[in-house]
């Protein structure tokens, strides 16, 4: 990962929101200098992260009033992301951090995960506040929510032999470290194509890798990643029905920002889970092709 630089592209025009959103960069910031510092240790850490939480909680109930202030018509849906991330997202990290005994590389993703969604957040939530961008609505997927968390637990449970917890409905696109991004397409009938985004962490993707028999005696091979997500679309692909076997090859293979670009065409579900090894994003779409071969 690498620091978060703010500028002007951040700004919202609205003074103390973007001196707070600036102090926040730098806040975060420090604790990327802090888990690359080898004589840091536990406490410091902890004490870091508990002054990034309470000055993020304070924020954020400042923004609130601000929007009941100009009767912000986004504002339910906006103060339910941030509920979502301090009652979520927020004790989710914490645990993985105590699990992992504040590890330099766990706060690394903990910091990394944190600065993501500060600038996701910040570009697509906050911008829209003052009509900088235009917020689309969300369909409701509340209802099938447990039913797809549980099917992607079962399958990095088989696949990658660790258990999952659900630290965010509201993913979005943030950089999850260095790892392995794949995507998959099925078509379900009447024209219908559904695509699957997984981004999966590399030592959290290296669990299935090395399940692969006689890996330990060779190097890793592009097929030996295709041979990992192969098995997890497998599995999560039973959760939409899929009766046939789509073609799968190293074209269905992404880098990092091919990712990116295809999540930002619109994932009405976009999923960010963490394991004691590392962070999985589960997103998908779907659309009807036009005769002529395009999304309709």
């Amino acid at each position: 990962m690498e620091k978060i630089m703010w500028d002007d592209r951040y700004k919202m025009g609205v003074e103390a929101v973007d001196r707070a959103h600036a102090k926040l960069f730098r806040i975060v910031n420090k604790l990327f200098d802090l888990s690359q510092d080898a004589s840091a240790n536990q406490a410091a850490y902890k004490e870091g992260i508990k002054y990034l939480e309470a000055y993020s909680m304070t924020h954020f109930s400042e923004e609130e009033a601000y929007m009941r202030s100009i009767r912000y018509g986004g504002y339910a849906e906006h103060k339910r992301i941030h509920d979502n991330f301090r009652n979520k997202t927020l004790i989710s990290l914490k645990k993985d951090l105590e699990l992992s005994g504040y590890s330099s590389s766990a706060v690394e993703r903990f910091v990394g995960i944190m600065g993501s969604w500060l600038t996701e957040h910040i570009m697509l939530e906050d911008q829209a506040i003052v009509g900088k961008v235009v917020r689309q609505k969300k369909r409701d997927l509340s209802t099938q929510i447990e039913i797809i968390s549980k099917t992607v637990h079962h399958a990095v449970k088989e696949v990658l032999q660790t258990e999952t917890k659900l630290v965010s409905t509201e993913y979005k696109g943030q950089n999850i470290g260095n790892g392995y991004y794949c995507c998959q397409y099925y078509q379900m009938g009447g024209g219908v194509v559904l695509q699957l985004l997984l981004g999966v962490e590399d030592v959290l993707f290296l669990r299935g890798i090395e399940r692969i028999p006689g890996i330990r005696k060779r190097e890793m091979t592009e097929r030996d990643v295709l041979h990992v997500f192969g098995q997890l679309f497998e599995r999560m692909g039973r959760l939409f029905k899929v009766e046939t076997k789509p073609e799968f090859g190293p074209e269905n293979l992404l880098s990092r920002d091919n990712f990116r670009k295809e999540f930002m065409k619109g994932c009405p579900c976009s999923l960010l889970f963490g394991t004691r090894s590392g962070a999985l994003a589960f997103c998908y779409r779907s659309w009807k092709e036009k005769k002529h071969g395009g999304e309709s």
